[in-house]
């Protein structure tokens, strides 16, 4: 019996660019907006290095002058700011034994992608929940997090009262606050007090629950401690993201193991998620490039935006 390898269903020039885009059409964090990708930042991935200069204009501050025909209008400074973003260089290998099996159907290239876009997004929602464990710990605490993990009865419970007390954080910004992310037992807490909504779109498809109009992103990526849950809301853009394809990299390959007969294939990207308003301060990574350990580490970021510029807020609560 023919065995299929997995060269017989994989053309790397034909697999890579169809890799790339359905990760982004089967994320979760595309979909929900909280991301938005940006064909410059895609470009700058693309030129490879270990992290990314994102320079912009800070918001425009003053007040009014009142016109006057004999005093000329004194002009005052657009100041700017700068944010570095680290580019992060991820890949993995399989042998082909377990894959061949699994690739069985009329369109094995395309289980084959689909296959490896499901595991990359799952690494990707792995990769923003250690950015945001990093950002929390020291860089937005005083300012974007609520906790009222600590107190007694049902105060320190997860209600609609902490979450809006939450998107105050933000003032007037919070109008800007368009998704909600949480542990699956959250969300199962709040179907239970039958605060979650399901509203079809305009295709009469229910692309996510809403919770207090919020889009609703349920993932056990956000691992509780001893019972203290953390639920993130967002603004649309929270994150710029970007992929490209370095020139030195190969983002599909494969190779064949003769003495044991398997084929292996090998997956790489090179990709950018950033939090807006914020800064990597890491000069050096133990790695080539940063780890989701390193990511997770308060000292590697500061804010270098205003308060109401970073759309994010976070609440430490029980449930």
């Amino acid at each position: 019996m023919a065995k299929t390898q997995i060269s017989d269903i994989i053309v790397p020039e034909l697999f890579a660019p169809y890799v790339i885009r359905q990760t982004a059409a089967d994320s979760a964090l595309v979909n929900s907006g909280i991301t938005q990708s940006c064909e410059l930042l895609d470009e700058l991935v693309a030129k490879g290095g270990r992290t990314i200069n994102m320079p912009s204009f800070s918001e425009l501050s003053g007040n009014d002058d009142v016109l006057s025909d004999s005093a000329p209008l004194v002009p005052v400074k657009v100041t700017a700011q700068n944010s570095i973003a680290p580019i992060l260089i991820r890949g993995k290998a399989w042998s082909a034994n377990e894959l061949a099996g699994a690739l069985a159907g009329s369109d094995p290239m395309t289980a084959a992608g689909e296959m490896l876009s499901q595991w990359w997004n799952i690494q990707e929602r792995r990769i923003l929940t250690s950015i945001l464990s990093g950002i929390f710990a020291t860089a937005l605490s005083g300012s974007h997090r609520l906790d009222i993990s600590g107190a007694t009865g049902a105060t320190g419970i997860i209600s609609a009262s902490a979450i809006l007390d939450t998107k105050q954080l933000l003032g007037d910004a919070a109008t800007n606050l368009t998704a909600i992310a949480m542990h699956s037992a959250v969300y199962t807490k709040l179907q239970k007090d039958n605060l979650v909504e399901y509203i079809p779109n305009s295709e009469g498809v229910i692309d996510f629950p809403r919770y207090l109009g919020y889009k609703v992103i349920v993932d056990d990526g956000f691992i509780p401690a001893s019972n203290i849950y953390t639920t993130y809301l967002f603004a649309e853009g929270a994150f710029a993201r970007g992929e490209g394809v370095p020139e030195s990299l190969t983002p599909i390959e494969m190779g064949r193991n003769i003495l044991a007969s398997d084929d292996i294939l090998v997956s790489r990207r090179a990709l950018c998620l950033h939090p807006i308003g914020l800064s990597w301060t890491r000069s050096s990574t133990a790695e080539a490039t940063a780890n989701n350990t390193e990511l997770a580490t308060g000292a590697n970021w500061a804010k270098v935006a205003d308060d109401k510029a970073i759309g994010i807020a976070m609440l430490r609560h029980r449930i």
